[in-house]
């Protein structure tokens, strides 16, 4: 089935289609948990890694495909040439083959794990002194935190948590049990995640033990049920994953935050869109919940291993095993730009580049300290979507407002996943003084800028960052992104307005050199590719180089196309989706793509285009989708500053040439290795090499 739709989608269609695409980039991630040049627990993190970007993908992409199936509609045309009903069926079998992968590469793992004497062992493998050790751990740890249901007393089946993990309990009842009528009586048990998932037990010698709660619980089933009867108990494991999209209500009486808290807490009883369970299960188990949950034909069924959420596995203990896992770097400062002095001083001379994580984003959070306490600075305004659970980026907002600052925060209470925690700090903000806005109804904000004004010689002059990337200092350890700090007027002017705009949302402004979301950013890359399209035919230098997350929209994948057709030669390093089918004669034969997954996760967008010689290049917080471009408040930033451009052309050159981490995307969509007999460069260390070289 996959080899006939990939097929049909190279051959009949000019896109490919956007889930499929998507499925594709969690296959790469995939194969870094099989490489085994990756160090041992990083190999168990990206299977965690794997397994959470597909809980989200059946939160939110399969449930959208699944609205379009059951309201009658095929879809064709917005998914790309294949009807919805076929597309959830070939997602079901991709995802099936994924896991089948996933778990030998894990079988494969532990295995090794064990030549370096660690074990990871279940309830059948527990020695008399573990087996204390448990028992003593399950009665102070456990017991305390879990929640046991016995479903086969219930009129009506308990509402499982969306992603939550729960052990099946069958019970085959003695004959002298006088407590159930029923041969079989079933329980759930949720796996609590208050408690750590991987317990590690005590050393011997140099044999280090791991139980994973799961089977600690399984370990202890006859202290939970020692008041039955029973023959027999087994336990197995399933997990319902839910539908994540929002349900705002219109109630005019409720705040904003209100609505939003709401319908988070709705989300956790939203319509089943997937169900995996522990294929080694019983049928008539499987057939009794299957029936109670209501699970149908709709749904993505899915026999899986004995364990699920192996999302977890992205924090499995280090055991202090650093040599099995990455190499820690240290951040490097920005060459001329000193975390001592102030900021402001050196920033009002030059711009400056932040590219995180190969340089610290302490920058970051001293831009802001700085702007906290000086008494010159009157006002700060900054976009937040994401924030560090922890967050310095808020604790100086805050100490801003303390020390009579006009601090205004636009912060998006709808960024997906993260509604809980942005609304706690929209709370906290705001009972400290903080000014919040709330964008645009309709409209996500998702651009990340910042703006601060400050009284110099009686006029107010314009500092800003903005980024590629959130204010995010737990994401800017692992995600690559541009940060530009930049003291130029007129660029903090149109950054103003900006925040103008999100509060008079009916006056569209105009900007000569940010490119703004939803007005601007489709026809202004439009009329770049343009441009490079008629300096080709006029034999001028011309190309298009992009870094992007995802490529989905039809119309921008058209006109590179149309650049493609006239000659112009095209370069784009795309870490996910892409829909665009590069290297097809007559249509794309002048696109070659290629994504990179490795140690970080490549985050920046990026869009250069010759331009005759003269280059414009932006950083941009708009991928090429069409959320991006026509319903999001996005902004690409221009990069004046010559050796910024030499800078950003450098490290482009450095990811172009990778041949250990990169990946060809092409029709066939096999995820190969780009490999060549040049010298080896892995991209992401030789970027960090190069920063080396910049401060020696």
């Amino acid at each position: 089935m996959t080899e006939k739709i990939e097929e049909q989608a190279a051959t009949t269609n000019s896109y490919y289609n956007r889930e499929l695409s998507w499925l594709q980039f969690n296959a790469r991630v995939l194969q870094e948990a099989e490489d085994e040049t990756t160090p041992l627990i990083e190999r168990l993190r990206f299977l965690g890694i794997f397994s959470n970007n597909l809980d989200e993908f059946f939160k939110v992409r399969y449930a959208t495909v699944k609205r379009i199936a059951e309201a009658g509609k095929g879809g064709r045309s917005f998914l790309g040439g294949i009807a919805a009903k076929e597309l959830l069926e070939e997602i079901t079998q991709t995802v099936i083959e994924h896991q089948k992968t996933s778990l030998r590469i894990l079988s494969d793992i532990e295995a090794k794990l064990q030549d370096e004497n660690i074990y990871i062992i279940d309830e059948h493998e527990v020695s008399k002194e573990q087996s204390i050790f448990i028992s003593e751990y399950f009665i102070r740890k456990v017991s305390p935190a879990l929640v046991t249901i016995m479903i086969g007393e219930l009129e009506k089946f308990p509402t499982l948590k969306d992603s939550a993990a729960y052990l099946a309990v069958k019970m085959k009842m003695n004959k002298d049990d006088e407590i159930f009528e029923d041969k079989n009586n079933y329980a759930l048990i949720e796996i609590p995640r208050s408690v750590e998932r991987f317990v590690v037990l005590p050393q011997v010698g140099e044999k280090q033990y791991i139980i994973i709660l799961d089977d600690l619980i399984r370990h202890c089933l006859h202290n939970i049920f020692s008041i039955f009867k029973y023959d027999a108990i087994s336990a197995h494991m399933i997990k319902i994953t839910r539908d994540a999209e929002l349900d705002i209500d219109s109630d005019l009486s409720r705040s904003f935050i209100e609505k939003i808290s709401k319908s988070v807490k709705n989300r956790s009883v939203g319509d089943p869109v997937r169900f995996v369970y522990d294929k080694s299960i019983d049928k008539e188990t499987l057939r009794y919940l299957m029936d109670k949950m209501g699970v149908d034909d709709t749904d993505s069924i899915i026999p899986g291993g004995r364990y699920h959420n192996r999302r977890d596995y992205m924090k499995f203990p280090s055991l202090g095993r650093t040599d099995l896992q990455y190499k820690k770097i240290k951040p490097l400062p920005i060459k001329g730009l000193s975390l001592q002095g102030s900021l402001f001083h050196k920033i009002a001379e030059k711009d400056y580049l932040l590219y995180a994580p190969y340089q610290t984003f302490s920058y970051v959070v001293k831009f802001l300290r700085e702007a906290a306490l000086d008494p010159k600075v009157k006002t700060i305004k900054i976009t937040i979507y994401r924030l560090a659970e922890v967050s310095h980026i808020a604790s100086s907002l805050i100490n801003a407002a303390k020390n009579g600052k006009v601090v205004t925060v636009q912060i998006e209470l709808q960024a997906r996943f993260d509604e809980a925690a942005n609304i706690r700090y929209a709370e906290q903000m705001q009972s400290e003084g903080v000014r919040l806005i709330f964008g645009v109804a309709g409209l996500k904000v998702h651009c990340k800028a910042c703006m601060v004004e400050r009284l110099e010689n009686d006029k107010i002059k314009r500092y800003a960052f903005i980024s590629t990337g959130n204010f995010n200092e737990s994401t800017a350890a692992i995600y690559t992104d541009y940060t530009l700090f930049t003291a130029n007027q007129k660029i903090g002017k149109e950054i103003n307005k900006v925040f103008d705009f999100f509060e008079v949302n009916y006056k569209i402004k105009k900007y000569r050199h940010l490119i703004v979301s939803p007005h601007y950013t489709r026809n202004a890359i439009y009329a770049l590719i343009e441009n490079e399209i008629k300096n080709h035919k006029a034999g001028r230098s011309s190309g298009i180089r992009l870094k992007l997350n995802s490529l989905s929209d039809f119309k921008m994948i058209d006109k590179l196309y149309e650049a493609s057709r006239a000659g112009v030669k095209i370069q784009m390093i795309i870490r996910g989706i892409c829909c665009l089918i590069p290297g097809v004669e007559g249509m794309s034969e002048n696109i070659e793509v290629i994504s990179i997954i490795d140690k970080f996760l490549e985050h920046p967008r990026l869009y250069i285009f010759e331009n005759a010689g003269n280059q414009k290049m932006y950083i941009s917080s708009a991928d090429f989708m069409g959320r991006n471009l026509d319903s999001r408040v996005e902004i690409s930033c221009p990069i004046y500053d010559k050796d910024i451009k030499a800078e950003i052309n450098d490290t482009f050159d450095i990811c172009w040439s990778d041949n250990v981490k990169a990946r060809q995307i092409t029709a066939s969509q096999d995820n190969s290795y780009r490999r060549n007999r040049k010298v080896q460069v892995r991209s992401q260390f030789k970027t960090y090499d190069y920063y080396q070289e910049k401060i020696k």
